[in-house]
């Protein structure tokens, strides 16, 4: 195992995810029915799936696509999703 590139990537992620939307749909699930573990069960296997799902697409995209363009197209990506947040479009 990479270790530099999986500190990299938890760290990353961990940074990411803190406060978004997920976390509070977590939070407010776990509240209503007050099931913690069922909540964390239930966010693992989801996330687990996402996260299979995006390695294994990302791998296939690599092979076609230069990395360096998905970078540059997410930057503008979400530069304009935040600007039309900025001026109430979103």
């Amino acid at each position: 195992m990479n270790w530099k590139v999986f500190l990299a990537t938890f760290i990353t992620i961990f940074l990411a995810e803190l406060g978004d939307k997920t976390q509070i749909a977590n939070l407010c699930m776990s509240a209503k029915s007050r099931s913690y573990l069922s909540v964390i069960a239930g966010s693992i296997i989801a996330f687990s799936a996402v996260t299979v799902v995006t390695v294994i697409l990302g791998n296939i995209l690599a092979k076609y696509i230069n990395p360096d363009y998905v970078k540059v197209g997410s930057a503008v990506t979400f530069i304009v999703i935040g600007g039309l947040m900025l001026v109430g479009r979103i």
